[in-house]
Order: structure tokens, then sequence, then C-alpha cells
């Protein structure tokens, strides 16, 4: 085996040089679409805080228990038990401190 036939394959874990080529453009993908992801919590965020000024502004409160009950249960059905807990996480990230 050659250096360059090693260094791929060591840095995906692949035992071939065509799957260490298939997983370095897997995961090529996988980071263009965590960028996208970012991006969107982070417009999620901004959108959520404009919703809370207006709540806050109006004399609600912050935080609408009945609306994050709602998007919990969408989350866990369509991705299960594990949709819960990012779900939780966006809910956190877009509330802000309380």
């Amino acid at each position: 085996m050659t250096a360059t036939t090693t260094e791929p394959t060591e840095k995906t874990g692949a035992r071939t040089a065509e799957a260490a080529e298939l997983i370095s453009d897997a995961r090529e993908w996988i980071d263009a679409l965590d960028d996208r992801i970012i991006g969107l919590v982070q417009e999620r965020m901004a959108v959520s805080a404009v919703i809370q000024k207006e709540r806050i502004a109006s004399g609600g409160r912050r935080v609408n228990l009945s609306r994050e009950m709602e998007i919990l249960a969408t989350y866990r059905n369509a991705l299960g038990k594990p949709g819960t807990a990012l779900a939780m996480t966006l809910l956190e990230l877009c509330r802000g401190k309380i």
C-alpha cells in the first residue's frame, strides 16, 4: 500500500480507496447539510425573538407552553424519541434566557 492510498482510508476508517472516496464525499455533503441546518436554526431563533417581543409587549408571557407542546409532538411524531430531545434543544435555543 502506498502513502497516498493509506491516507484517505486512515482518515475515513475505510479499507479501500473507493470506500474512502465515497465516505469523504458523503462527509462533505453532511458538512453542507450541517451548515444549512445551523443557518435555519439561527433564522428560527430570530423569528422566535420577534414573537416573544410582541407577546411580551402585548402583556403576554414570554413562553407559550401549549405551543411548545405542539412543537415537541411534531418532532416526536416525525423523528421518534430523539426528536423530542432535538425539539427541546431548539426550544431552549429559541427562548433565550428565561
